[in-house]
């Protein structure tokens, strides 16, 4: 997107902080749509809401392939905020509800797992892969992201509801 692949260029530089306004733009929006999904959850249900979010997420991470102007990156980060804004809710409120609260603890640590674990598998080998696989060009490491998301919206709709 930002015309370059030398790391040390003037454009290079500028698609650098473009990444820090679209980090800050995709937070910002996970903290705003984070107190629509108790309302969203209640209209339809928990896993439709999170598959929502997801598919938000994923059109986010796909559109990047297409983009050529770095504001328009900015649409990209509204659906990945949608996204995250779930990510870091609705699987835990979804398990809840399957739950007997004299194990919650336990089995809500152990979920965790589930989450923490991925997310140092790929801190650590994604580099990795990107390098072996994609030539060095993340935007596949993101398209793969965001067919995975629409993979997990498809799951999450599968889970069955108890009680």
């Amino acid at each position: 997107i930002s015309g370059t692949t030398d790391p040390s260029s003037a454009l290079s530089n500028e698609g650098a902080n473009w990444v820090g306004v679209g980090f800050a733009a995709y937070n910002g929006v996970a903290a705003v749509v984070a107190f629509t999904l108790p309302p969203l959850a209640r209209a339809t249900s928990r896993r439709a809401t999170h598959a929502i979010c997801l598919v938000a997420g994923a059109l986010g991470l796909l559109s990047i392939w297409v983009i050529s102007d770095p504001r328009w990156l900015l649409g990209s980060m509204v659906g990945i905020g949608i996204a995250w804004a779930s990510i870091l809710s609705m699987p835990y409120a979804i398990l809840t509800g399957s739950l007997p609260p004299s194990k919650m603890g336990y089995y809500m640590g152990v979920f965790n797992f589930f989450i923490v674990i991925p997310q140092i598998v790929a801190a650590a080998a994604l580099g990795f892969f990107v390098c072996r696989f994609f030539g060095g060009d993340a935007i596949y490491a993101l398209l793969v992201g965001g067919a995975s998301l629409v993979v997990a919206a498809a799951l999450t709709l599968r889970v069955q509801a108890v009680g």
